[in-house]
């Protein structure tokens, strides 16, 4: 499924209205001016305030499954909006998926 190219500085959210972001090792390839963000890139959640029962249970990390199929950077896939990922607590327990809600647009990949 085509879709935008996500970027450093993307807005990105948890299930659960957390603040995603990717912190990424390219510099060399930019979309939109902003650096474009791989699978294999850090993704970070700050803010999540899910709870089970009385346990804080926040997602911290972003992992992101489904992505460009065509394209690469630096031979890692591209992240694009609208493919699929999944949230992690500190225990690993999934989250559920993180929503790309805006990024550049200017580059569309598959």
């Amino acid at each position: 499924m085509p879709g935008p190219g996500v970027v450093v500085g993307a807005s990105v959210v948890c299930p659960h209205g957390g603040q995603v972001s990717a912190v990424t090792a390219n510099s060399r390839v930019v979309l939109g001016g902003a650096p474009a963000v791989t699978q294999s890139d850090t993704f970070p959640v700050v803010g999540c305030a899910f709870t089970v029962g009385t346990k804080p249970q926040p997602c911290t990390t972003a992992r992101w499954t489904a992505v460009a199929t065509r394209v690469q950077v630096m031979g890692q896939p591209l992240v694009i909006q609208g493919g699929s990922g999944l949230c992690l607590s500190a225990e690993q327990a999934p989250q559920g998926p993180p929503t790309v809600v805006s990024t550049q647009t200017r580059v569309v990949a598959q």
